[in-house]
C-alpha cells in the first residue's frame, strides 16, 4: 500500500469514527484507537505535505488569524421566528395556519430551541467550503476557519451527498463542557464566562481559529437552505442531513396534531434542566414544504414556524438600592440594584423599573425581597414584591427626585415620564453623543460608550459639533486611546462630514423622530435651511408625520440653542446631501409592496432603490398598492394582489424597472 493509499484509508476511518460518534451516537472504536489513527495520519501528512487535503481531519485548525471577518450574503435569507409565550398563543398560531390552509391536515416538526448561535455551512460536492454566522439574516460573517475546528462539523460529507448543500445549524456548548471550561480558566487565573450562549458566540467569533479550537463547541443542524435536491417535508430534510453525516438533534419529533405538540412541549419543559445543553423553549414548524410555500412569511418572520418559549424562570433576591439614570432625552429611569442572582442562565444584578408609576404599581422599595425573572428569558424584570418578607416597621417608599441626580437641575413630569430640564446635563450629552455617532446617524466608528464618557467628564465636548474640533493630541490624551485608534477616529469623523440629510436629521436626536421619519423630512425639505424654516403646518403636511411628532420637531427647530448647535455642525464642515429622488421614473409616487425573497437585493436594498426613485414601500397589499414585487417563496401578499387586480412583477422585471431612466 502506498503512502497516498494509507493516508486516504486513515482519513476514511477517522471520518467514519466521527460520523458514528457525533451523528449516530454509537462509537465503534475507543478514544485511544481514534488518537492512534489521528497521530499516524498527522505523521504521514507531515512527512508528505502533498498528501494533505483540505477536508483531512488534521486540518481543523489550519487557517491563519484574520484581521476581521469578511461579509457573506446568504443564498436565502435566514429568517427569525415569532415568539409564542403561552398555550393560548400556540393555539392562535395553529388557528392562523389552518385559516390560511383551509381544511388541510397539518403536521408539525417539534424541535428544542437551543440557546446558541445560528450558522450556515455550504458543502459543494460533499466538501465543506464556507461557513457564516446568521448576522442580520441577509448578510453574515465568514467564520469558515473557526467552524472547521468544531469536531462535530464534518469537513467531508458521506457518499451520495448532493452537489450543493447549504446546511443550517446552531453552535452551542454543552453544560458539562461549559463548567469544565470555566474551571480551567479559573485555575489559569483567567476570567470565567457568564453563560454557555455568550461563550459559544464569542468563541466562534475569535479572529484566530486556534483560539476557537480551544473551546468545546458543538453543533446541531436543523434545516437546509439551498440545495440541488428537492424535499417534500421538513422531516425528510432532517433525515437527509443525518444521512450525509450532519448531526441533528435526537430530541426532534414529528407531531401529527397540536395535542402532540403540547405533549412534547410539556415533556421537554419537565426535563428542561436534565437536557445536556441550554434550551429556552421549542420550535414548532409546519412539516409540509408545499404548505410552507403557500403560508409564506411576514417581513423576515415565516408564518409556518414559531418559537414556543418556556415560561420565564423566577428567582428571589433583594433590592439593595434604587437609583435613577438619565437618558439622552432627559428621561429619568429608576433602576433596581439587586443582590446578584442566577436567573435563566445568567447572573442578574439590576433591573429597570421604567418610571415612577411602575415603581408605585409594584410598590418596590429599597430592602425588599422580590421575585425576579427574565422576560422571554432575556430582559430582567421584577415580577412582584414579597411583602410578607418586609420588616414589621416597614420600608420607606421610593421618591422620584425633584432635581436631576446628575446635574441637579429641576425636573418636570410629562405623563408617566419625568425629565431633566437642563439640555446641557452631562448625562443627556453622553446619550446624545452616542446617538449622534450611531450607525443609522453619522456612523462614526470607534466613538463608543467609554470614549463619550471621557469626553463629557473632561469637558472636552459640550455639543456634537465639538467632536470635529478636537486635535489629535486631545484624542491621544484619553485613556486607552493609542495612535492607531486616534487616527481611525479622526478619519471616521472626516468621513462623516459627507452624509445625507436624512442621517443628519436623525442624528440630531429629536424626540419621536426615527430613521423613517427623518427620511420623510429629508425628502420633503431637501435642505437644512428649509427644514429649519418649516412651519408647524409644513411639518404636518409631511407624509407619516402626525400632530404630536410635528410639534416635537417644531419645538426643537425653533429653540435658539438647537439652531445654534446645528449651525455649529455645518460650520464644522458637515454638508448634508439632499435625498436623490427620480420623480420621473416608474416608481415615482407609487406605493410598492415587496414579498418573497430576492436573489439580487436584500429587502433593505430593494426598499432603498425604490425610495430613491420616489416610491414608497408598504408592508401590506391594499387597494392603494400600485405594484407588488414578488421574489421566491412569495406568500399571501401575492394572492391578495391577484384578488385586488394589483400589478405584479418578478425579480427580473423589477431589475428592468430599476434601470429605466438610468444613465
Amino acid at each position: 500500500m502506498t503512502d497516498a493509499d494509507r493516508a486516504e484509508e486513515l482519513r476514511k476511518q477517522l471520518r467514519e469514527a466521527n460520523y458514528r460518534y457525533y451523528v449516530l451516537d454509537a462509537p465503534t472504536i475507543s478514544d485511544a484507537e481514534y488518537d492512534r489513527l489521528f497521530r499516524e495520519l498527522s505523521l504521514l501528512e507531515g512527512q508528505h505535505p502533498e498528501l494533505r487535503t483540505p477536508d483531512s481531519p488534521t486540518q481543523r485548525v489550519g487557517a491563519q488569524p484574520s484581521e476581521k471577518f469578511a461579509k457573506v450574503q446568504h443564498r436565502r435569507p435566514m429568517m427569525s421566528l415569532a415568539n409564542v409565550m403561552s398555550d393560548e398563543e400556540l393555539a392562535e398560531f395553529d388557528a392562523r395556519v389552518h385559516r390560511l390552509l383551509g381544511d388541510e391536515t397539518v403536521a408539525y416538526v417539534f424541535e428544542p430551541k437551543l440557546d446558541g448561535l445560528a450558522v450556515t455551512l455550504t458543502y459543494e460536492n460533499g466538501r465543506f467550503v464556507q461557513g457564516a454566522t446568521r448576522g442580520d439574516g441577509q448578510f453574515g460573517e465568514d467564520v469558515t476557519g473557526n467552524l472547521r475546528t468544531i469536531k462535530s462539523v464534518p469537513l467531508q460529507l458521506e457518499a451520495g451527498a448532493p452537489r450543493l448543500l447549504e446546511a443550517r445549524g446552531e453552535v452551542f456548548i454543552n453544560k458539562a463542557d461549559f463548567a469544565r471550561l470555566n474551571a480551567e480558566r479559573e485555575a489559569a487565573g483567567e476570567p470565567t464566562f457568564v453563560n454557555p450562549r455568550n461563550s459559544a458566540a464569542g468563541s466562534l467569533r475569535q479572529l484566530d481559529p486556534r483560539e476557537t479550537a480551544k473551546r468545546p463547541l458543538s453543533i446541531f443542524f436543523y434545516d437546509v437552505g439551498e440545495s440541488d435536491e428537492q424535499f417534500s417535508s421538513h422531516w425528510e430534510k432532517l433525515a437527509r442531513l443525518k444521512a450525509v453525516g450532519l448531526r441533528t438533534n435526537p430530541e426532534n419529533k414529528l407531531a401529527r396534531s397540536l395535542d402532540e405538540v403540547r405533549a412534547f412541549y410539556a415533556d421537554l419543559l419537565r426535563r428542561r434542566h436534565d437536557v445536556p445543553y441550554e434550551i429556552d423553549g421549542s420550535v414548532v414548524k409546519v412539516d409540509s414544504e408545499d404548505q410552507r410555500r403557500r403560508l409564506g412569511a411576514v417581513s423576515r418572520t415565516p408564518r409556518w414556524a414559531a418559537a414556543y418559549k418556556f415560561p420565564a424562570e423566577e428567582e428571589a433576591t433583594t433590592v439593595e438600592d434604587i437609583q435613577v439614570s438619565v437618558g439622552r432625552t432627559g428621561a429619568l429611569t429608576p433602576v433596581a440594584f439587586l443582590t446578584p442572582v442566577h436567573v435563566g442562565g445568567v447572573t442578574v444584578a439590576r433591573a429597570t423599573l421604567h418610571n415612577e408609576e411602575e415603581v408605585r404599581r409594584k410598590d418596590v422599595r429599597k430592602g425588599d425581597r422580590v421575585f425576579l425573572r427574565r422576560a422571554g428569558d432575556v430582559i430582567p424584570e421584577i415580577v412582584r414584591v414579597i411583602t410578607e418578607a418586609r420588616p414589621a416597621e416597614g420600608l420607606p417608599e421610593f421618591q422620584m427626585p425633584s432635581h436631576c441626580p446628575v446635574c441637579r437641575a429641576e425636573v418636570h413630569r410629562e405623563g408617566a415620564i419625568t425629565r431633566c430640564t437642563n439640555l446641557s446635563c452631562p448625562a443627556q450629552l453622553h446619550g446624545r453623543l452616542r446617538h449622534f455617532a450611531s450607525r443609522g446617524a453619522m456612523d462614526i466608528e470607534g466613538l463608543g460608550d467609554q470614549t463619550c464618557s471621557q469626553l463629557v467628564e473632561r469637558g472636552l465636548v459640550k455639543t456634537p459639533a465639538d467632536l470635529y474640533g478636537l486635535s489629535r493630541e486631545q484624542w491621544l490624551d484619553l485613556e486607552r486611546m493609542g495612535d492607531k485608534s486616534a487616527d481611525n477616529l479622526l478619519a471616521a469623523l472626516e468621513r462623516s462630514k459627507n452624509t445625507s440629510l436624512r442621517r443628519f436629521i436623525y442624528a440630531l436626536g429629536i424626540r419621536l423622530v426615527g430613521e423613517a421619519t427623518a427620511r420623510a423630512l429629508a425628502l420633503q425639505f431637501q435642505t437644512v435651511d428649509r427644514f429649519l424654516d418649516a412651519s408647524l403646518d409644513d411639518l404636518q403636511a409631511v407624509r407619516d408625520v402626525g400632530p404630536e411628532v410635528a410639534q416635537q420637531i417644531y419645538d426643537f427647530t425653533q429653540t435658539a440653542e438647537n439652531r445654534d448647535a446645528i449651525r455649529r455642525l455645518l460650520g464644522a464642515g458637515i454638508r448634508p446631501a439632499p435625498e436623490a429622488v427620480d420623480a420621473r421614473g416608474p416608481f415615482a409616487g407609487k406605493t410598492v409592496v415587496l414579498t418573497g425573497s430576492l436573489t439580487t437585493y436584500s429587502r433593505e436594498q430593494a426598499k432603498a432603490e425604490i425610495e430613491r426613485r420616489g416610491g414608497r414601500v408598504s408592508g401590506s397589499v391594499s387597494r392603494k398598492t400600485d405594484l407588488v414585487v414578488a421574489g421566491g417563496d412569495a406568500g399571501s401578499k401575492l394572492k391578495k394582489a391577484a384578488e385586488l387586480g394589483v400589478r405584479v412583477v418578478d425579480e427580473t422585471a423589477f431589475r428592468a424597472l430599476l434601470q429605466e431612466g438610468q444613465p
